[in-house]
């Protein structure tokens, strides 16, 4: 009988994983033992805590670059860059989850299963504490893109997609108000989800059915990235499998960056899910999801990129110009943000694209940038409310700046920032990642996002335009004063957008060191 030899595990560079998972673990028996008065301020401070926790154990890791737990994990720059970029990002969205004083009880319902519309609904929304379970939900979520940014094998990827994207069906059904809203949010999300799970399955199939014909291990096939490596750069085996199975693959990827074809749950699940998480997913879940993308093209498909490029750019321009031009018809101002957000993956699909050093490090800068921007613009939109919760109808915004100047003003900052004004982060991420694509010669996709960036400024533009030049009417909402976590989250957006645009070069310097993967 063989002896089973176990797989060497280093754990302190997976101690950000097992931070994370640990709070999680530790956040549900606070749901069963802690007294639910107790239970926001615990949950919010074992959050942060952990979310920091992860990320001291993410600079002490800094030098690392190897490859662990069976070869199923890599800590490498990219690695560490994007989990660190996840989790920063992710304590500025537990401060916007963790907000009470704009709305009683929070963004979220008090108990799930009482039947929508229902008397006892209706009092838990006017009166009830919201669901204190989001924590320990969010912090799973997160603990998973931690993985995923890490997976070294498309076995490691699809646990932590799933891992992720699990406590996301579930976040985005809990919703105080309009429930049914939330609810269908959920489950497209949920089904159009499986069947991106399933695509990614049978592609990962179809990936270890080309390294067995191509001889990639001494054992026959494998599913880690350095089987499939050698295996595409040595084969002179067909390459239907191949072909076949990085496609079903990367239908699985995009469909978790909103790209389109596969963007058409973006709008709807952004419009219904609770604005808190509908910000913690276009920022967390799009560098979780462009992280695990950008290791499967640069690690396992490089030697195939003549190949998948051409395909993959056309994908980029259709989400930019799908993005930029159902934008312009949008009249609900999260609908909106969702088709921007669309438009931005087309964008950073053609980082992607660029497989250099410069393409890796312009792609993980821009994922920072719109990160920041996009949680601080969905923190405004829960402060722009009215006797029915947030008044998020484009209708509802004019004359807004007459009457709250200060959030009016920031938001108009922040849709410069997405229509990539100079002076801000927006402008220097697209310049950054144009300027690599221009080095590859990829000059076809420069053109498509220049064009598609014109056209995308005019409904930013429109809404500022409303903003300020229109009279405020009976039905514009007045602005909630924020409290303190969720002017802190204000804050931190506003600043790093802004330093960003004026001083990229630190962050820059450190994606740049940073953009090397281990292979």
């Amino acid at each position: 009988m063989m002896d089973l030899k176990l797989p060497d595990i280093d754990y302190a560079a997976l101690a950000p994983i097992l931070v994370l998972f640990g709070a999680s673990v530790l956040g549900i028996l606070v749901e069963a033992f802690v007294p639910r008065k107790s239970r926001h301020l615990t949950q919010l401070v074992l959050g942060l805590l952990a979310v920091t926790g992860a990320l001291v154990a993410v600079v002490l890791n800094a030098h690392d670059r190897l490859v662990t737990a069976g070869e199923a994990v890599a800590v490498d720059g990219p690695t560490l860059f994007l989990q660190g970029s996840i989790l920063v990002l992710a304590g500025m969205a537990l401060l916007l989850i963790g907000e009470r004083t704009v709305q009683r009880g929070g963004a979220f319902v008090a108990h799930a299963a009482v039947t929508v519309g229902s008397p006892e609904d209706h009092r838990q929304a006017a009166d009830s504490e919201g669901a204190t379970e989001v924590y320990p939900l969010t912090l799973f979520a997160v603990s998973g893109m931690l993985l995923f940014v890490a997976a070294n094998d498309l076995l490691t990827m699809f646990i932590a997609l799933e891992a992720f994207s699990l406590p996301l069906y579930l976040l985005c059904a809990l919703a105080r108000r309009r429930r049914l809203l939330s609810q269908e949010a959920a489950l497209k999300y949920f089904l159009l989800g499986s069947y991106a799970s399933a695509f990614f399955l049978f592609g990962m199939a179809l990936v270890y059915g080309f390294t067995v014909g191509a001889g990639g291990t001494g054992s026959g096939g494998g599913v880690d990235f350095g089987t499939i490596r050698t295996a595409v750069t040595d084969s002179a085996a067909s390459e239907v499998l191949l072909f076949g199975g990085l496609a079903l693959l990367s239908i699985g990827l995009l469909f978790k960056i909103a790209a389109a074809p596969f963007h058409v749950w973006t709008p709807d699940v952004y419009q219904g899910a609770p604005t808190p998480i509908t910000g913690f997913m276009a920022a967390c879940t799009k560098v979780a999801a462009f992280g695990g993308l950008l290791r499967v093209l640069h690690v396992a498909f490089s030697g195939a990129s003549w190949d998948f490029t051409p395909v993959l750019g056309v994908i980029a321009v259709l989400t930019m110009l799908v993005g930029a031009v159902l934008a312009v018809t949008q009249t609900d101002i999260k609908r909106l943000l969702a088709y921007s957000s669309v438009a931005n993956a087309g964008y950073l699909l053609v980082g992607a694209l660029v497989l250099s050093r410069d393409g890796l490090s312009s792609t993980m800068f821009y994922l920072v940038a719109y990160g920041f921007t996009v949680l601080a613009a969905f923190g405004v939109v829960t402060l722009v409310r009215d006797a029915d919760g947030e008044a998020t109808h484009l209708s509802r915004w004019a004359g807004l700046g007459r009457r709250s100047p200060l959030y009016a003003g920031i938001f108009t900052f922040l849709l410069l920032a997405f229509a990539g004004i100079p002076l801000t982060s927006g402008f220097t991420s697209k310049f950054a990642v144009f300027g690599a694509a221009l080095d590859a010669g990829q000059v076809w996709l420069v053109i498509a996002g220049v064009l598609t960036s014109m056209i995308l400024a005019f409904p930013y533009l429109r809404v500022v335009v409303m903003m300020w030049l229109s009279e405020p009417g009976e039905s514009t909402p007045t602005v909630s004063l924020p409290g303190g976590l969720t002017a802190a989250a204000l804050m931190i957006g506003v600043v790093a957008t802004l330093v960003l645009g004026v001083a990229p070069a630190p962050l820059l310097d450190l994606a740049n060191g940073a953009a090397e993967f281990v292979r």
